[in-house]
């Protein structure tokens, strides 16, 4: 599926909830990584996703930040300074409402910042929001653009 959204949550509540709202709005494949250590090896097409193409980088990555194995930010930073992974929006959506952690999402290149709010409706709406804005709304860099 060349259009994708990758999903990196280990709370198996926020991934169902975020699923079923994307899902809701949005007629993108998801692809989820519970881990960091798995949202790497999937975004470079190694261990468990090496059959993957890696010519054709998700849309976004929704990526939270305390994570298991390898961690949120650690994440982003690879992100960032891979060529090949760099002009993926990655977006935080995180239930931290810890003020370094939004210091440091942004000063490692983190595209947005949205704390997961507790209300359900609330949730959907800013997911479709999101959704919206990354993936109708945002103008891609040209290659970008072409592996949506």
């Amino acid at each position: 599926m060349n259009k994708t959204i990758l999903l990196v949550e280990d709370n198996p509540d926020d991934e169902a909830l975020t699923l079923r709202a994307v899902r809701k709005h949005m007629q993108h494949g998801v692809a989820v990584a519970r881990d960091g250590a798995e949202a790497l090896e999937f975004l470079f097409a190694t261990g468990r996703h090496a059959s993957r193409d890696v010519s054709i980088p998700p849309l976004l990555v929704l990526l939270d930040l305390k994570l298991p194995k390898v961690n949120g930010l650690e994440v982003l930073r690879r992100v960032r300074e891979d060529a090949r992974t760099r002009s993926i929006p990655v977006i935080i959506f995180t239930s931290s409402t810890e003020e370094q952690d939004i210091l440091d999402s942004y000063r490692l290149g983190a595209n947005s910042y949205i704390r997961k709010p507790v209300d359900y409706g609330q949730f959907c709406d800013d997911l479709k929001q999101v959704m919206n804005y990354w993936l109708c709304v945002n103008q891609l860099p040209p290659q970008r653009a072409c592996a949506a």
